[in-house]
């Protein structure tokens, strides 16, 4: 992010998004922050057509105020509020980063900036944002809307002509001449896909659906030199020994998972090419230093042959990072894929294993099966590759016996990690429109850590909870008598992580009985009301 100073330097697009990590006390506290990649996706994308885009981050920010000497200083033709599609928390549309972003909306405005925003909850909320106070909504995949927004609403891409001929009575919102009160006739604006927007008439109008890119090599590595790498940097060093950055190499995803929400890119599977995701590796590598990267992707290397020239080339063009990825089980059986992965630098595959019980794999109409589940996990460790487990909860009809079984798929595969959630429904899946009249009081959580079913899940939000503190616990505990086994049989294997995980196999074991009578009391007072 550009440092802040006293000189006003006028600029087209100043780019921010709603993520503030310190309004989400479950992440804030696990201190694995990572740029805006897709904010920065949007912001280098733009600039290659020729305007001057600046980055207000607010990853680390205090409150949303901390945009106004931003607005100050690059004095804005448009703010847009451009949320980071590849972070799977901003699909959760958590009513703390709503807030956020309306109090980001009214900052804007009230400078006298042109305000468009893009998020899932923007898309799925369109009229609410609209009505305070945004001007555009971009809806699906929205590169190519927004540029053709700025065409309509700011005129030429070529910033320096520009330049020559504009005034500030031509600043679209701050003129308040034009037909939308935003700059852009409506009819010009009618006929760009993915927008929606507030008429003359006063009506809102939506246009039709934005067909997403399918050659995504078209696009520029992202602009990184927007993002201040060294708060990044120092955050996870501090708290993890290492710096992990994030990186894209796939959009969309073409399995049927019924709680799966797909409000960007739809049923689709668009994919960069190996040689293109190679380039921005080495950018980020020569430029950044990363230690690690996570590929944000929802399906890593579906593509058959991709993982192969993919680790071919990481190799001959010497841009090997270790990273962790996200996968399906079904789609990692193949020993020959595993390898691929190995060479290619991979360390760690998250999966959706969500549940040890089949029943509720069938009834989310997730195509996998638990013995695939356990199948994946042993190849991936023959292969040295760790494996990280998505589980979820909650699902309508999951019993304790279904709950049990999930703990038993844990114990038995025992993943190198966990994450622990409660199903969540969103707007556009089948899910959702399964338990939307039962959502009556509560529609989304206020932070990633709120475990409350929203509908009427087989218990309450309290026994969610506890459960979530039992499962972690018995994984440590489980993750500690691993460890004790191999250093008993190996006992130079003694190291730094090896006596914190035996300590924390202890202190778990002191407290999991407390927890564990806990979620009995909560069980038997049962339903969710």
């Amino acid at each position: 992010m550009a440092s802040v100073s006293g000189t006003v330097r006028m600029i087209d697009v100043l780019f921010t998004h709603s993520y503030f990590a310190r309004f989400d006390p479950k992440e804030w506290k696990a201190r694995m922050p990572y740029p805006p990649l897709g904010t920065i996706t949007a912001a280098g994308f733009l600039r290659t057509k020729g305007w001057s885009v600046a980055l207000h981050d607010v990853m680390f920010s205090e409150n949303e105020s901390d945009i106004l000497p931003a607005l100050r200083q690059f004095d804005p033709r448009m703010v847009v509020l451009y949320d980071d599609g590849f972070n799977y928390l901003t699909k959760m549309c958590l009513t703390r980063m709503r807030e956020a972003a309306f109090r980001l909306i009214e900052h804007a405005k009230r400078h006298g900036s042109i305000v468009a925003v893009f998020s899932s909850d923007a898309a799925d909320r369109f009229e609410e944002y609209l009505s305070r106070g945004a001007d555009y909504i971009l809806c699906g995949e929205a590169e190519e809307t927004l540029e053709e927004l700025c065409r309509a609403v700011l005129g030429s891409g070529d910033t320096l002509a520009r330049r020559s001929s504009s005034s500030e009575s031509d600043f679209g919102g701050r003129s308040g001449t034009s037909d939308t009160g935003a700059g852009g006739s409506a009819e010009v604006l009618a006929a760009i896909p993915g927008l929606a927007f507030t008429a003359p008439d006063g009506k809102v109008r939506k246009t039709g659906r934005r067909i997403p890119l399918k050659d995504l090599d078209i696009l520029p590595i992202p602009a990184w030199d927007l993002v201040d790498m060294e708060k990044y940097r120092s955050v996870w060093h501090r708290h993890h020994g290492y710096f992990s950055l994030n990186i894209s190499t796939t959009r969309g995803c073409p399995f049927h998972c019924n709680w799966c929400a797909k409000p960007l890119y739809g049923q689709v599977y668009h994919s960069r090419s190996p040689r293109h995701v190679i380039e921005e590796m080495k950018h980020l590598k020569a430029n950044f230093s990363p230690d690690h990267l996570w590929i944000t992707d929802d399906i890593f290397g579906l593509k058959p042959g991709w993982i192969r020239e993919f680790a071919e080339l990481i190799r001959s063009e010497n841009a090997m990072i270790p990273y962790k990825c996200l996968s399906r089980v079904d789609l990692l059986l193949n020993d020959e894929t595993a390898k691929h992965l190995k060479d290619s630098g991979c360390k760690t595959v998250w999966v959706g294993a969500e549940s040890g019980s089949q029943r509720i794999l069938d009834a989310m109409d997730k195509g996998t099966s638990v013995e695939e589940i356990r199948s994946a996990t042993r190849l991936l460790r023959e292969h040295g590759i760790q494996v990280g487990f998505f589980l979820q909860f909650g699902y309508p009809g999951e019993t304790r016996e279904d709950i049990d079984k999930t703990l038993e798929m844990v114990r038995v595969c025992q993943p190198d990690e966990i994450g622990v959630s409660v199903s969540y429904p969103l707007p556009g899946t089948l899910f959702y429109e399964r338990v939307r009249a039962e959502m009556e009081r509560k529609q989304n959580w206020e932070t990633s850590d709120d475990f409350d079913p929203m509908f009427r899940a087989t218990y309450s939000r309290e026994y969610y909870r506890r459960l979530h503190t039992v499962i972690h616990k018995r994984f440590r505990i489980w993750r500690g008598l691993r460890t004790l086994k191999r250093v008993t049989a190996d006992p130079k294997s003694l190291d730094h992580s090896s006596i914190r995980a035996l300590a924390s196999m202890v202190v778990q074991s002191m407290t999991l009985p407390h927890h564990l009578r806990g979620l009995r009391r909560l069980e038997r007072s049962k339903s969710h009301g």
